[in-house]
Parts: C-alpha cells; structure tokens; sequence
C-alpha cells in the first residue's frame, strides 16, 4: 500500500505542527556564539528532514515553507528576510538530504544524505549571509564578510552535525510509530533498517564532537 496524497499532506500538516512547536522551544536556547549573538541552534530542521524522508523532498520543501511563514507571521522580528533566511537554511539541509535518499532507502544514502545537507548548508548559509545579513542586522558588509569563515562556517557545521546526529537516532522510532498508528503503510521499504549499534555510536560521536566545539568557542573549555 502506498500513502495517498490526502494522507501525505495529513503528515505533512502535523509535522509543521511539530517543527513549529520544536522551534518555538528552540527560541529559548542562547546563541551558539558570542561572536554571532542573533544565531542559535534550531532543531526545527530535524523534524522536517524526518518528513522529507517519509514523504519526499518535496514535502520537506513545503512543510519549510509553512513553518518558515508561520513564525514569520508570529514570533520572527525579522519579516521577510528572516522567512527568506529559514527557507534557504531549511532546504539546504532537508530538502538535499531527503532528495538523496528517495533515490534509494538505505542508511548509508541517509547518512550521505544528511552530510551532504549539511555541507549545503554551509554553502548556502556563507552565501546568504553575506548578502542578507547586512540589511536585517544593520551591519557593515565587511564586518559580515569577516565573521563568514570564523563564525558562520563552524555555526553551520555544528548546526547539521547536531541535526544528522539527531535525525539518525530519531528517525527510525519516528516512523515505527507513525506505521503503528497507521500513517505510514507497513510496505514501505522504509520499515526495513533500525537504529544498529553502528548508528547509535555514529550519532555519539558527532553528538559529543558537536559538545565539545560549543564548550571551546564559548570559553569553558
């Protein structure tokens, strides 16, 4: 049985709903660096690239949108620049990694999904902050141009690497419960992998990896 399009965009709907709410508690989180007060960690991300691996990577991209318009409309301070900022963030990482696994369901197009999501990001990220960071944040372009390698290409890294880490550990029970709950069919190639001891080690070691940058680049260590 595959999943119907009302069915998908049922999914679809309940994982903004989450992504919103998951950013909402995000918002709490203080910047990753001092250096770049008005960045922190956003984990929206890993609930849309768990969709965008459920459902394609054109449900990713619309389940970005949504949520990227929603907190637009309610709780960003940076209007249209901030949803356009969210956008390219969130499809750079979700919509790639999602892309490169619908071709085949496997863990290892997932892991190489999630990295190149993550190194797409980054692109994306050094890219758009260069050109939009000087209008919402009232800063002079050069000052941006110097914090691209020293701040936004580490932030970015340490952004997917926590999202990969996360999404490794997360997706399979995700879905598990999605196919109990009857939302995804017990067909889907999917169902197939669970979480090996080599994953769960995996996401430990880019988990605490990503630890221990937050720890130096805040001073503790």
């Amino acid at each position: 049985m595959i999943m119907d399009k009302t069915r998908k965009l049922t999914m679809s709907a309940m994982l903004a709903a989450i992504a919103y709410l998951v950013m909402l508690i995000s918002h709490v989180l203080p910047p990753i660096m001092p250096a770049a007060p008005f960045i922190s960690y956003d984990a929206k991300d890993v609930v849309i690239v768990i969709g965008g691996f459920i459902l394609g990577p054109l449900y990713a991209f619309l389940i970005t949108v949504v949520v990227a318009f929603v907190e637009m409309l309610t709780i960003s301070a940076t209007g249209p620049i901030g949803f356009v900022m969210n956008v390219v963030a969130s499809s750079a990482f979700c919509f790639a990694a999602s892309f490169i696994y619908s071709r085949k369901h496997t863990l290892k197009r997932a892991i190489f999904g999630l990295v190149a999501g993550t190194l797409l990001l980054t692109a994306a990220m050094v890219l758009w902050n260069y050109i939009l960071t000087p209008l919402y944040m009232d800063m002079p372009r050069d000052e941006v141009a110097k914090m691209l390698l020293p701040v936004f290409v580490p932030l970015n890294l340490f952004k997917g690497g926590l999202n990969t880490a996360f999404t490794l550990l997360l997706y399979k029970p995700v879905v598990t419960a999605l196919r109990r709950s009857g939302f995804v069919p017990d067909t889907q190639s999917i169902q197939k992998h669970g979480i090996s001891p080599a994953v769960i080690i995996m996401s430990a070691i880019i988990f605490i990896g990503c630890v221990l940058f937050l720890l130096m680049v805040r001073g503790i260590i």
